[in-house]
């Protein structure tokens, strides 16, 4: 059996979850439903990253501890992701003990290894990234993610040699072409790494809110050197070396494109320092932008974008659960930025949704109520629908296995719009009960299970419902993938209900 390990960064608890945040969760347990009805064993991890400046910063200011801050913030994200109806099968906190047990043996092996040395650092720091950097990287003084200015900063530190592995780094990228995807990203890694790597400060002696370093009890470790151990810490490195052996070699993070440096970089040659493979698999993805500026936390503050109007939850409860997950899968490709909007999400709702599957639902049902007596006709081996929806299932499933949902959702719409096609072109709807009414109905019905099955990973509400809609029994999102989207399994005589309207048109301005 295939396994497929799947992960999201961790999200910073200095504040609330926003659609950014949203847009790669929803990607990552939408890959991991797919493998799931694909029939892999998945594993897909999420979390909070809760260690930090920030974090100390945030709790002082608001006046609790940074206990209590974390803890009511991680909720939060919890919240969120129930509410999305994000799948996840493990929702890691960097407080809990598992995840300090882990980091402390991680890093300990890459301190046998003579990876790690003690000296001082001075250096340009973004508080916001809890990053270094050189002069020339900032802009005007300001950090080039946030736009704040970068402080200077003097300490003594240990650090680690990433300077010792440029050339494997450049070896392994080399061996593993697609470690890093698109290509794209990829290059941009390898850039880095060819402009030459110099050694990194991965503790703090000024901060006390962190992991505790092993062989220096003055010292923290730095919260990203915490936070990557994370998806080693999920699968038990450090207590159960089997299960790390059966999952590692099948994972992929899913980051956003501002942690390049920290994902296809650092963490590479941090696992080649401890000794195991790096990760085989990195998929960058852009940023979700308003008015063409990124959603950021802290530039919410000043004006630029109000974060608290596009919180994941107000989404929902002005749209639907599956119509946000369908908009945010469906609108920007997994590679790319683009542009978020209330006016893209009512109009891929009203258009894909209302107009195009909503329709055919309805019109299928009714159909078949008034012309079959309510009940399911056999299918037609030969139907031309037959290679339409051969076609859709062979694109979809290698978009999803390329990190594509956008495209293999276009293959599963360009099934609905041929259905749409086929019943509009024999018009059922105005034919006499009978054998001619039975085959166009019954080949309408089978592509509507196909696209049922084919909904799932974006819509797993809505493929539920229309499922029971059309007599079928069990869970959907339980059916293999290689048995449900075979041509002609609809069951014969099942009673086909109509329901009420599945996505009811959102009225707009005209």
């Amino acid at each position: 059996m295939a396994r497929f390990y799947i992960t999201t960064p961790i999200y910073y608890v200095n504040d609330a979850p926003h659609v950014g945040h949203a847009y790669c969760t929803v990607n990552a347990d939408a890959l991991a439903r797919w493998h799931r009805q694909r029939g892999d064993e998945t594993f897909f991890l999420t979390g909070t990253d809760e260690h930090g400046q920030k974090v100390a910063d945030a709790a002082a200011a608001n006046g609790v501890t940074p206990n209590e801050w974390t803890d009511r913030y991680s909720a939060r994200f919890r919240a969120a992701w129930d509410d999305l109806n994000i799948a996840y099968d493990d929702y890691i906190r960097t407080t809990e003990p598992r995840h300090a047990e882990t980091v402390q043996k991680f890093l300990t092996a890459i301190y046998e290894n003579g990876y790690i040395y003690k000296g001082s650092y001075r250096g340009l720091y973004c508080v916001s990234c809890e990053d270094y950097y050189t002069s020339e990287a900032l802009v005007g003084g300001n950090c080039p993610v946030h736009g704040r200015p970068a402080v200077e900063m003097e300490e003594e530190n240990w650090f680690f040699k990433l300077s010792a592995f440029e050339d494997r780094l450049l070896e392994w990228y080399g061996l593993h072409p697609t470690a890093t995807t698109p290509d794209t990203k990829r290059n941009e890694a390898v850039a880095f790494i060819r402009g030459g790597l110099r050694d990194i400060s991965i503790t703090r002696k000024s901060l006390t809110w962190g992991v505790g370093v092993p062989w220096d009890r003055e010292q923290v470790f730095y919260v990203w050197y915490d936070a990557l151990v994370n998806y080693l810490t999920a699968i038990g490195y450090g207590s159960d070396q089997a299960n790390v052996e059966k999952w590692w070699p099948s994972v992929h993070h899913l980051i956003g494109k501002e942690i390049i440096r920290f994902h296809c970089v650092w963490w590479p040659a941090m696992c080649m320092a401890a000794g195991i493979e790096p990760p085989q698999h990195v998929h960058v993805h852009g940023w979700l932008l308003v008015g063409g500026q990124k959603l950021s936390k802290t530039m919410a503050g000043e004006g630029a974008v109000r974060l608290t109007d596009i919180a994941p939850q107000s989404l929902t409860a002005d749209y639907g659960v599956d119509p946000v997950r369908y908009y945010l899968l469906r609108d920007t490709p997994l590679g790319t930025d683009g542009d978020f909007s209330l006016e893209g999400i009512i109009a891929r709702y009203n258009t894909d949704l209302a107009n195009n599957l909503g329709n055919l639902v309805a019109r299928v049902a009714t159909v078949v109520g008034s012309k079959c007596g309510g009940v399911a006709p056999v299918c037609d081996q030969s139907s031309p629908l037959r290679a339409e929806a051969e076609s859709a299932v062979a694109a979809s499933a290698a978009a999803w296995e390329s990190f594509a949902p956008h495209s293999a959702l276009e293959a599963t719409w360009r099934l609905i719009g041929a259905t749409n096609a086929h019943l509009e072109q024999h018009a059922p709807w105005k034919m006499e009960p009978g054998a001619e009414v039975d085959k166009v109905m019954g080949d309408a019905l089978e592509a509507l299970r196909i696209i049922t099955a084919l909904i799932v990973p974006a819509m797993p509400g809505t493929a539920q419902e229309i499922w029971q809609r059309l007599g079928l029994s069990g869970a959907v999102a339980d059916c293999a993938l290689s048995d449900v989207t075979v041509w002609g399994q609809f069951p014969v005589g099942v009673a086909v209900t109509k329901g009420d309207p599945l996505f009811p048109r959102i009225k707009t301005e005209s």
